[in-house]
């Protein structure tokens, strides 16, 4: 049995657990300082649990000592703290930050890694699942021109005026919405304004506006520079949202006072497990020897497991978290250090027991 700490008791880190927990192939303990969160977890999933403050490097090391794996499901300020002490434990590392500079920071403590000991951050959807499909559309072409990332998680039935429900983490919504936007422009790394580039797409006959944002991209600027003329990542979104965005970030400034943002956001926009996951990602170059284009579409819902209802971001999240670490239990990641989420092959994440989740959801 594969022994796995998952850090962060909220919607992201319960549904790693249930996931995990009913393979049958994993001993799941989720640590928290939430006692409350602690117990729904325990209850719902079975996994253990233990109460644990992320802030302290003694508790966390402490915690890890009998761990193969720990996952990190809290907001990317605790990540580098997290990869720091799975260093010193001998532990393989994976998390779902979108924070560019926290990947930096878990890349460097990477270069470190013991034999068998692998980090690989960014496991959730954007950055991470569309990254994957990516490479699996470029692998296509003999010359890339432009890789065009995008995707949204929407609420099913929007009816107020930003079109739009809190999902997941407003902490990291913010940081998408407000930091540098890494790209590839005309062959040359380059930071894009987030909120900028707003393209208008279609998808099953739905219009939506996608735009920058930050993160989204990964490691994917790394990977194709000296390969492709333009790569971007933008984010999927009812059209009228960037708008109004942009005047509270931009016209209001509040892009400068990120609490009272969230604290505008969160109690101004209601949760909702009510969600669509949209993912459009696309390749033009070079293909048999004409301008082609290549395109992956998929929509995810949420559904029904084991008797509780699940948002689908928090299936597609969880869901590609567990594909990477099923693939490093099987030996199908690079054996040691960091790993980039384009190492893996699509057809390999789709077969998983857990990328399964994303293989419905294509549109042909």
């Amino acid at each position: 049995m594969t022994q796995v700490l998952v850090l962060g008791a909220g919607k992201i880190g319960r549904m790693i657990a249930r996931l995990l927990v009913d393979s049958g192939d994993f001993e799941v303990t989720v640590g928290d300082v939430d006692a409350v969160a602690l117990d729904r977890v325990r209850q719902r999933t079975g996994a253990e649990v233990q109460r644990l403050d992320a802030d302290s490097d003694e508790s966390l090391c402490a915690a890890m000592h009998e761990s193969d794996v720990v996952v990190s499901a809290l907001g990317f300020r605790w990540n580098p703290g997290v990869a720091r002490a799975a260093l010193v434990a001998g532990v393989s590392y994976f998390d779902l930050t979108e924070d560019v500079a926290t990947t930096l920071t878990v890349r460097e403590l990477a270069a470190h890694a013991r034999a068998g000991q692998v980090f690989v951050p960014q496991c959730g959807l954007a950055p991470g699942f569309v990254s994957i499909v990516a490479r699996h559309l470029y692998d296509q072409f003999e010359e890339i021109d432009r890789v065009s990332l995008r995707a949204g998680v929407l609420p099913k039935f929007p009816d107020n005026r930003l079109r739009y429900n809190l999902t997941w983490s407003t902490d990291g919504l913010i940081n998408e919405y407000c930091n540098p936007c890494p790209a590839i422009y005309e062959g040359r790394q380059i930071d894009l304004l987030p909120l900028e580039g707003l393209e208008h797409v279609a998808v099953d006959g739905m219009d939506y506006e996608a735009f920058n944002t930050s993160g989204g991209i990964g490691t994917l600027c790394e990977t194709l520079d000296g390969r492709a003329r333009d790569v971007a990542y933008r984010t999927i979104r009812y059209p009228g949202h960037r708008d109004l965005m942009s005047f509270l970030l931009t016209d209001l400034r509040l892009s400068g006072r990120r609490e009272l943002l969230r604290e505008v956001l969160e109690a101004a926009v209601p949760v909702t497990f009510q969600d669509v996951v949209i993912t459009f990602c696309s390749v033009t170059g070079r293909r048999g020897g004409q301008f082609a284009e290549l395109s992956d579409v998929r929509k995810v819902y949420g559904q029904t497991l084991a008797g509780e209802r699940w948002s689908g971001v928090q299936i597609t999240t969880a869901a590609s978290v567990c594909t990477m670490i099923d693939l490093h239990r099987n030996g199908r990641l690079p054996a040691r250090g960091f790993v980039r989420q384009e190492d893996v092959v699509l057809d390999e994440f789709l077969a998983n027991r857990f990328g399964r989740y994303f293989a419905g959801g294509a549109s042909k």
